[in-house]
């Protein structure tokens, strides 16, 4: 099972067990994180398209660590103009393992499953 969410302007495919870099989320560390902009969704069986979110879905994970990216040199230069500029940037980003990717037909059928229960012990 696999998920495409919706994040910091991006689109991720993530599935239960991965760990994803995010750009910098504002949450601390070991704390839950849940993604309801799930663009689509995907089990063995059927894929569910959302237009433009998949409705009652959503995607936990947890934050595992934060932290910078590589170092990339910006460089600014004009020829024949004697314009020279340096600077460096690193990117910070999140690091976060996902958990569960959860459905509203899951919930539906859990609150069926335990209604019926309810119903035969009566």
């Amino acid at each position: 099972m696999y998920a495409i969410i919706e994040s910091c302007g991006k689109q991720y495919k993530v599935s239960e067990g991965d760990i994803v870099f995010f750009e910098k989320l504002d949450t601390e560390l070991g704390k839950k994180v849940t993604f309801k902009e799930v663009v689509l969704v995907s089990d063995d069986k059927k894929v569910e398209v959302g237009a433009p979110y998949v409705k009652g879905a959503k995607v936990e994970g947890k934050v595992v660590e934060h932290g910078k990216g590589k170092k990339i040199i910006v460089y600014k230069y004009k020829a024949k103009k004697n314009y020279r500029r340096t600077q460096g940037h690193r990117q910070p980003y999140t690091k976060v393992q996902i958990t569960k990717i959860a459905l509203a037909a899951e919930k539906a059928t859990k609150a069926e499953t335990a209604t019926k229960k309810e119903t035969v012990e009566a």
